[in-house]
């Protein structure tokens, strides 16, 4: 099966984040979902920004040694998907005429170039959709990944 959603950094990082026990049962459960379905993907800029934050904003971050190590399972068992100078260029212009964030532009412009309908993030509101990409919170309360990912 093709992936159909693009998992955002905040369910890496809660996955490792125990000051956050619900929101971290949550991105485990997703993590599992998305895999065993394998309907997720991820990105290099998803990987990067996860390797920053859960050694530096994490209450108790990983090592860099540990971040490293789950770097290499995820770059092994998930479809990762490298930011390209046309996503780039793409996510300028979300930045220019839909006012995101760049980095929020850079997500959106990687899951439109490859033509992903789902990103996974608690960054947007759920249900909006951007240029054919629909933004989803994966824990909000009422979030079923079978819903989004079946």
């Amino acid at each position: 099966m093709r992936p159909r959603a693009l998992l955002d950094t905040n369910v890496l990082v809660y996955a490792y984040d125990r000051s956050e026990p619900t929101k971290q049962q949550q991105a485990l459960s997703l993590l599992k979902s998305a895999r065993t379905l394998r309907l997720g993907t991820l990105s290099s800029q998803v990987l990067s920004e996860f390797y920053s934050v859960a050694t530096r904003k994490i209450m108790m971050p990983l090592t860099p040694g540990e971040a490293r190590e789950r770097l290499q399972v995820y770059a092994s068992s998930w479809p990762v998907l490298p930011v390209t100078g046309p996503i780039v260029v793409e996510a300028s212009r979300g930045v220019c005429e839909r006012s995101l964030s760049f980095w929020d532009a850079l997500l959106w412009a990687t899951a439109r170039l490859y033509q992903l309908p789902l990103i996974l993030s608690e960054d947007f509101p759920t249900g909006s959709t951007v240029e054919g990409v629909t933004f989803v919170d994966p824990f909000a309360p009422n979030f079923r990944p079978e819903s989004w990912l079946g």
